[in-house]
């Protein structure tokens, strides 16, 4: 599969060989009939071992006002991440995404504050890689409490490649990087075939999260 291929009829067992061999799909807009392949010759990711917390950041973190959550809405997040004026979720998409989550394969992980979801983000996992879509944020910071809170699980669960597909300056603040394609499909290869967990128990309190990613800052 190349940048350009159309591959109207996908499945979410396709979708997750895609991952497996570095290729993810994307719509031209919301309202778009068919989605195609892509696989960049530069790839974004974020080493696990060099996510960057800033004094501001580390601050909010240990801050009590919020709640991050995993899988409690997965489908208001991907609503949430679509919900701009350009976007590549178009309905197929959103279908597939939605039932990779039913077989347990995509994931959210979403912030909470007073009862009402303000930012979060969604991904698919496949063996020790953590295949990061989009996020999304409607309160101050929460779209980074909610990537920190997704590197410090993939740490602990034992997760060796988070894909972020680009990079922004928004990401390479937190430490995204780009790679070569070559690379990138060499960490592919090793992460794919590792054992880790999304689902690994995580610290209750706030500062002990801080704690699990203050020797990356």
């Amino acid at each position: 599969m190349k940048d350009g291929d159309l591959q109207p009829e996908v499945t979410p067992e396709l979708l997750l060989r895609a991952y497996a061999a570095g290729v993810f799909p994307m719509a031209e807009a919301a309202d778009a009939d068919e989605i195609f392949w892509v696989e960049p010759r530069r790839r974004g990711i974020l080493p696990l071992d060099g996510f960057h917390i800033s004094r501001s950041l580390r601050k909010r973190l240990r801050q009590p006002d919020y709640e991050v959550r995993t899988d409690t809405a997965f489908h208001e997040v991907l609503a949430a991440c679509a919900d701009r004026p350009e976007t590549w979720i178009n309905p197929q998409i959103a279908g597939l995404y939605g039932a990779l989550h039913h077989m347990g394969r995509a994931h959210s992980v979403e912030v909470w504050i007073g009862g009402r979801l303000v930012g979060g983000l969604y991904g698919v996992t496949l063996g020790g890689a953590f295949f990061g879509e989009s996020m999304f944020s409607r309160a101050r910071d929460s779209s980074k409490i909610a990537l920190a809170h997704l590197v410090a699980r993939l740490r602990r669960g034992g997760f060796l490649l988070l894909d972020t597909q680009f990079t922004t300056g928004h990401l390479e603040s937190l430490g995204a990087v780009t790679v070569s394609r070559q690379t990138y499909r060499a960490l592919l290869d090793e992460a794919v075939g590792l054992d880790a967990n999304f689902d690994v128990p995580m610290p209750d309190q706030p500062s002990a999260v801080v704690q699990l990613l203050n020797h990356t800052s």
